[in-house]
């Protein structure tokens, strides 16, 4: 596998495997910091690993979804946003290409979660491994592929707009709530993956759901009142909403909503790691 394994089971000796709570969870990143950096940058290498174009595909495959809905919603069906500050087309591809964005980091963690314990059965039956770290390196991957769009999206708003708003510093803060609920899902579904081995499959149709129901390429102005409050009870909308604010229109995050959905997801990022570490002692009974 390309790995130290005396690195591996050093890394779980002495230690309680089966801590609860957030301040375990805090203790078990840090006590295996090595082994999440390894992993995670065997998750960015690994996916270009004997390609031509190698990590340049990090940057053409949002470029081209861009494009795409791009020509889709803003030319065919011509939406638009009432914040806009470059006015056409060029500010509809920044806008929905900053909700692309966020939305992608969630939908690839998402994506690969069901399987991320299956897909390495050897960790769990032959040696002492801390399983729970496996669903960080994957979302460290895909924070890796997040900040080369950001990079293209500043870029592009410096060039299109003329000016980057000084509100962009607050950006990490507007996604931590996304960053909680991608962890707590991670979590939660790497564990029922070992357990319910179609739930690939269900996955996948539900990220195509949330994708239309989360405001990326229209905007909440459009959905019929009725049903906005409805739209909104989404976490990946305020998410989405506060980065396009701080990122692209220069607006202080709506901070009501921001810290109200800042404590659900932390509370539901701790539930779901509270779930992976009970369950996992059945994981080499199953796989």
């Amino acid at each position: 596998m390309g790995y130290d394994m005396s690195i591996i089971i050093t890394a779980r000796s002495g230690v309680g495997s089966y801590e609860l709570g957030p301040l375990a969870l805090v203790r078990s990143m840090w006590r295996n910091r090595e082994l999440i950096y390894q992993f995670t940058r065997r998750e960015i290498e690994g996916r270009y690993r004997g390609s031509f174009l190698g990590i340049f595909w990090s940057l053409a495959k949002p470029v081209f979804m861009l494009l795409v809905y791009t020509l889709v919603f803003g030319v065919i069906f011509r939406s638009s946003w009432p914040q806009s500050r470059v006015g056409g087309l060029y500010d509809f591809a920044l806008v929905a290409f900053c909700g692309l964005t966020v939305f992608g980091l969630f939908s690839e963690c998402i994506g690969r979660a069901p399987s991320i314990v299956t897909s390495v059965p050897n960790f769990v039956k032959k040696v002492v491994f801390p399983l729970e770290i496996l669903p960080i390196s994957v979302f460290g991957a895909a924070l890796f592929h997040m900040f080369v769009s950001l990079a293209i999206l500043v870029v592009a708003q410096w060039l299109l707009a003329g000016f980057v708003p000084w509100t962009l510093v607050l950006l990490p803060l507007v996604l931590l709530p996304g960053v909680f609920l991608c962890l707590g899902a991670m979590w939660l579904l790497a564990s029922l993956g070992v357990f319910v081995r179609d739930l690939d499959q269900a996955v996948g149709l539900g990220m195509q759901l949330l994708f239309f129901l989360t405001p990326i390429v229209y905007s909440t102005e459009m959905v019929p009142p009725p049903l906005r409050s409805l739209l909104l009870l989404n976490p990946l909308a305020p998410v989405v909403e506060n980065a396009r604010r701080v990122a692209l229109w220069g607006e202080l995050p709506a901070l009501p909503s921001l810290a109200l959905w800042l404590v659900v997801t932390s509370l539901f990022m701790a539930l779901g790691y509270a779930w992976f570490v009970r369950t996992r002692r059945a994981f080499a009974d199953v796989l």
